[in-house]
């Protein structure tokens, strides 16, 4: 497909050093069941350059600790394989964050949290997606399990949470929100 016209300004070649990159057309690629592909034409000084974004309602991270352990999953990631993680899961429409964050928290480990702190908020990949992740520490963990969907498999571990901050230190998570989860939780939380 060709892009765009561009627009009168750029043609004439009278483009500012103030001038931003806009978006010129943008068009549906995949409605898929959590997140969508759009195209987006943008045009820039140079012409105009095509990107497809993911546009994803946001996710949930929690850092679940009892007794000073911090409570993972393991789970099938296709095409990855099995991964060791901290408990998330995608927010559901209209759903807040701290809603999102319960209702994963006794899905995944069966255990609702009655503290539950936000930690902080950072985008997934910036460069081609939207999905902002919603960092939580869990604490104060009593059985208050829901049904977890049939497609997640998972398991759950504990890791010794001294463990857990020295291998989110030295790259031991292969999973980014793993490692950035307990790295904040770790600023808020005494070692030993």
């Amino acid at each position: 497909m060709p892009p765009p016209p561009l627009a009168p300004s750029w043609r004439a070649g009278c483009a500012k050093v103030t001038d931003r990159p806009h978006l010129v057309r943008s068009e549906l690629i995949h409605q898929g069941a959590v997140f969508t592909v759009r195209r987006h034409y943008i045009e820039t000084r140079r012409g105009v350059v095509v990107r497809d974004i993911v546009w994803h309602p946001g996710a949930v991270v929690l850092v679940p600790i009892i007794q000073h352990q911090v409570v993972l999953v393991r789970q099938w990631r296709e095409p990855l394989g099995e991964l060791l993680e901290l408990p998330a899961g995608t927010l559901d429409p209209g759903e807040t964050p701290e809603v999102c964050a319960e209702r994963e928290c006794r899905e995944e480990i069966g255990m609702r949290p009655v503290r539950l702190e936000p930690l902080a908020a950072h985008l997934a990949a910036p460069g081609y997606s939207t999905e902002m992740l919603f960092f939580f520490l869990a604490q104060e963990l009593v059985a208050d399990p829901l049904p977890l969907p049939e497609e997640e498999g998972l398991i759950v571990e504990r890791m010794d949470w001294d463990l857990a901050v020295e291998k989110a230190n030295s790259g031991g998570f292969q999973d980014t929100k793993t490692a950035l989860g307990i790295l904040l939780a770790a600023r808020r939380l005494p070692a030993g």
